[in-house]
């Protein structure tokens, strides 16, 4: 197993892209601290390796005290996955100043003082991995996210920035920009569209191979980038996308 002696904290770690990182790194072997809002699941919770911390990521006060105590319950942290986000669909006439605000709370501000309060503790473990989620929307948009869009380039251009600070450590920082990765929220999504069968055809079609991607896709990479195995591997995004961003649309 990859990441048999790992201590991990995911932030959003309970659904989606979240959940697919989690149960692909216990698969692996890594014990997990896993961050959000609500209690986890009664799935997570009993497995064993697992702990549940619920904090506020918009809160900076509760930042470091969510990584003290995952450091203090597993004796360290070597791996933290920022992935924990909001987005929203605003046009530019229409986003509010507060709104604004806690995107850039979550989506940004809270990844970089994570990464602070878990430095001491990698250093202590004589290094460590920090990914990043970012977006394929951090490098193209779609319409309505311009906000959503600002945090995720922002997540890139700090990804290269963290990798450039914290190698002398040994602590190497990428980050994942995933495409159209099956969630809840997506299945729903399609299925309020006016022909959900023909929605679900189109948005294949958008991708060379055919399909969109799963949750436990992105926690392969995770792994890969958690893993002593990409140890010479930082200060990259890695899309995600099945192709799509590869693919020039045509006019018919």
């Amino acid at each position: 197993m990859q990441l048999t002696g790992k201590i991990a904290l995911v932030t959003g770690g309970g659904q989606g892209i979240g959940r697919g990182i989690v149960d692909r790194f216990l698969e692996e072997g890594a014990q997990v601290a896993v961050v959000q809002r609500r209690p986890l699941d009664s799935a997570l919770e009993q497995y064993p390796g697992v702990l549940g911390i619920q904090a506020d990521l918009s809160a900076t006060s509760e930042l470091s005290v969510v990584a003290e105590r995952a450091a203090e319950h597993f004796g360290g942290l070597d791996i933290l996955v920022n992935n924990a986000g909001i987005m929203f669909e605003r046009s530019i006439s229409q986003i509010r100043l507060e709104e604004w605000d806690l995107m850039i709370a979550l989506n940004m501000r809270a990844p970089l003082f994570l990464a602070q309060a878990a430095l001491p503790h990698m250093q202590r473990r004589g290094g460590g991995s920090i990914i990043n989620i970012g977006s394929i929307e951090g490098l193209g948009a779609n319409p309505g996210h311009a906000a959503y869009c600002a945090s995720k380039a922002g997540i890139h251009g700090m990804t290269r920035a963290m990798a450039v600070d914290l190698g002398e450590e040994n602590i190497r920082c990428n980050a994942i920009a995933p495409g159209w990765i099956t969630s809840e929220l997506s299945e729903a999504y399609l299925a309020s569209q006016p022909d959900p069968v023909a929605a679900r055809e189109a948005l294949n079609r958008l991708h060379p191979l055919r399909r969109v991607g799963q949750p436990a896709e992105v926690g392969d990479l995770a792994v890969y980038l958690a893993s002593d195995r990409s140890s010479f591997l930082t200060g990259e995004t890695i899309v995600l996308d099945g192709g799509r961003t590869a693919k020039l649309p045509l006019p018919f």
